[in-house]
């Protein structure tokens, strides 16, 4: 009987030793709401963020995002949030962090504090599939569609296209199909999915507009909790995780072989 008080004695404080140690943790990494990892994202951009049959955000956004949060032992709070709204909510403190595929670009760099890249894509040019448009030269004059806000609606209007923004790409998609543009400028990765996993009669200009790695993203002050998110990113690129829930949607790990760092706060 004394054994088993000592064993149950033994455990309890394991326990409460555990959790000291995490409630710890989270007095640290500036959060919101104590173990909750309040987080915005689009839930409109497939594969990164989107909804499923039922209804769930998932993509890979909340694949990566998920396992991060499970590594600082926190509760992943998704926040569904336009895509313009974002950044600004971001520095007006509404949510932890951001896990939306943001392009990292040095201006944005002035505004935000971005976590080491976990993503590399590009912009590339998505058509109908008896498109005249054979490369980014052919885009003068052409009606091309974009997100609000993006670095690619900048590239259209760069190659002299006439640009139709959009609040979301599936919006954008939706018009190509009835029409009414020549086509989009969108991530590489997200047009390969949108086309083969909606089987859409699309087809990707060959040649890159850019090439660009993604962060997620933090208002400034917040460097115990970019650290964290950091250092599991970096873990679930050592032990393989990252390319099991990457693979999983994408069938390939999208990792950056030479990642944009965070810069110092």
């Amino acid at each position: 009987m004394k054994m088993k008080s000592l064993i149950y004695g033994f455990v309890l404080s394991s326990l409460l030793g555990s959790s000291a140690v995490y409630a710890d943790q989270n007095d640290k990494l500036e959060l919101l709401k104590p173990g909750e990892l309040i987080v915005a994202t689009e839930g409109t951009d497939p594969p990164y963020s989107m909804r499923g049959p039922d209804g769930k955000i998932g993509g890979l956004e909340i694949a990566v995002m998920s396992e991060v949060a499970k590594r600082l032992h926190l509760k992943l709070v998704p926040v569904v949030t336009k895509w313009d709204s974002i950044l600004i909510g971001l520095r007006a403190n509404k949510f932890d962090m951001s896990m939306a595929a943001i392009d990292i670009t040095p201006e944005r760099q002035k505004s935000v504090v971005y976590a080491d890249a976990w993503i590399e894509s590009g912009g590339r040019i998505m058509a109908p599939a008896n498109t005249d448009i054979k490369s980014p030269d052919d885009l003068k004059g052409k009606t091309i569609g974009a997100q609000v806000s993006s670095t690619y609606a900048k590239l259209a209007i760069a190659h002299g296209a006439n640009l139709k923004n959009y609040s979301d790409i599936t919006s954008a998609v939706q018009d190509m199909i009835n029409h009414n543009i020549d086509g989009v400028i969108n991530d590489s990765i997200s047009n390969a999915y949108l086309i083969n996993h909606n089987h859409l009669p699309f087809v990707q200009v060959p040649g890159y507009l850019s090439q660009v790695q993604k962060g997620f993203t933090f208002a400034k002050g917040k460097p115990h909790l970019v650290a964290a998110v950091n250092k599991a990113l970096a873990d679930m690129k050592k032990d393989g995780t990252y390319a099991k829930v990457t693979s999983a949607i994408i069938g390939f790990d999208p990792a950056p072989k030479d990642p944009v760092r965070t810069l110092p706060q």
